[in-house]
């Protein structure tokens, strides 16, 4: 079953694509192909109980168990060892990864305090689009009062586009508050 975004992006993005960048094939036409979530938990080295919360809150808001990442090599100066727990990920495709970029744009950014759009300077210049939210809390399936400690998290939007102008047109398709 499609989900609500997939629709749009059939029904009038790549119409709109083509016509703005006037693509000759539809292979041609930019799609976001994946949605990284990262939550780093640098307090878990010391307190792996610290972790579990962390989990659980990318479990409620993705929907997907998450990937528990570790340091790849030991740093005295941040009392790290290699192996040592240090924060968790999921990686969203198809359905999954729809849903969540219209909870995202839909829900949790207008929820976020102070929010004045999304800074377009934030592609790395392949068509990816990386944002950083300080509070989970801004997702309705956190429960604020069974929060352990407010995290934040990575959000790193991928697409196949092949430049940043493509990907920040077919983002702003989507409804991502890019400033005019």
């Amino acid at each position: 079953m499609a989900t609500r975004l997939q629709e749009l992006y059939k029904s009038t993005v790549r119409a709109n694509m083509q016509e703005q960048f006037e693509y000759k094939n539809v292979m041609e036409i930019p799609k976001v192909t994946k949605i990284v979530i990262n939550m780093g938990v640098g307090e878990a080295s010391q307190d792996r109980k610290k972790i579990d919360g962390a989990i659980a809150d990318m479990e409620r808001i993705t929907g997907q168990k998450p990937v528990v990442t570790r340091a790849k090599k030991s740093i005295a100066a941040f009392k790290l060892r290699d192996g040592m727990t240090v924060g968790a990920k999921v990686t969203l495709r198809r359905n999954h990864m729809y849903e969540f970029l219209d909870r995202l744009v839909n829900v949790a950014l207008p929820r976020v305090r102070d929010f004045r759009g999304l800074n377009s300077k934030s592609f790395d210049g392949n068509g990816n689009f990386a944002m950083g939210i300080k509070e989970q809390i801004v997702f309705p399936e956190i429960d604020y009062d069974q929060v352990d400690q407010i995290r934040g998290m990575d959000i790193i939007i991928c697409t196949n586009a092949k430049t940043d102008d493509e990907a920040c047109a077919l983002l702003k398709e989507f409804s991502m508050p890019f400033p005019t």
